[in-house]
């Protein structure tokens, strides 16, 4: 089981690197916009469209990431009421929530996608993008999220075992910033 976490942990954080080169690429080709428009008077004229697929992706590419390095918002009102093995119990049960609703989103993403592939969508923008491409990115994601909650469910079972060692356990911050 141990060694299944850390598989999924590291699909998630090389999913996450991913997700960072997709926003250098967005930020290149934004750049790239800015001086065209200013130094010559052009245009690159897929600017805006694929810095929207790049944030779709780079968005649901970064979600198991974030879940694993426990970056995500979390309203901890429960968690501020029940304390020590309660709270495990509790956080048991929302990674197993979490993974299920996400493998729901997976689901109807991956039918999205899947529909783009039948049909052969193409943008309407001048690039004419074949849309399963950038739509692929969203059952992705949702996929690797899922993996993470999964992985977070295990890892919550661990810790109501007391057998956490050779694991990477990230607590909640209490306080704001990191």
């Amino acid at each position: 089981m141990k060694r299944l976490i850390r598989i999924i942990d590291g699909i998630s954080a090389v999913v996450g690197g991913l997700a960072g080169v997709m926003l250098c690429i967005g930020l290149v080709l934004t750049c790239g916009e800015i001086l065209l428009r200013t130094a010559f008077d052009r245009t690159l004229f897929i600017t805006d469209e694929y810095s929207g697929y790049l944030m779709c992706g780079l968005t649901f590419c970064a979600l198991g990431y974030t879940l694993k390095e426990k970056g995500h918002i979390r309203m901890t009102i429960i968690h501020g009421i029940v304390k020590d093995r309660k709270r495990d119990y509790l956080d048991t049960i929302c990674y197993a929530v979490g993974c299920i609703f996400s493998a729901f989103i997976t689901f109807h993403t991956g039918q999205l996608f899947l529909d783009s592939v039948a049909t052969g969508s193409q943008s309407m923008q001048i690039s004419a993008t074949y849309l399963a491409i950038p739509q692929f990115f969203m059952p992705f994601g949702a996929l690797i999220i899922t993996l993470q909650f999964f992985s977070e469910f295990l890892k919550s079972i661990l810790v109501l075992k007391g057998d956490t060692s050779g694991l990477v356990l990230r607590e909640e911050i209490q306080d704001l910033g990191r």
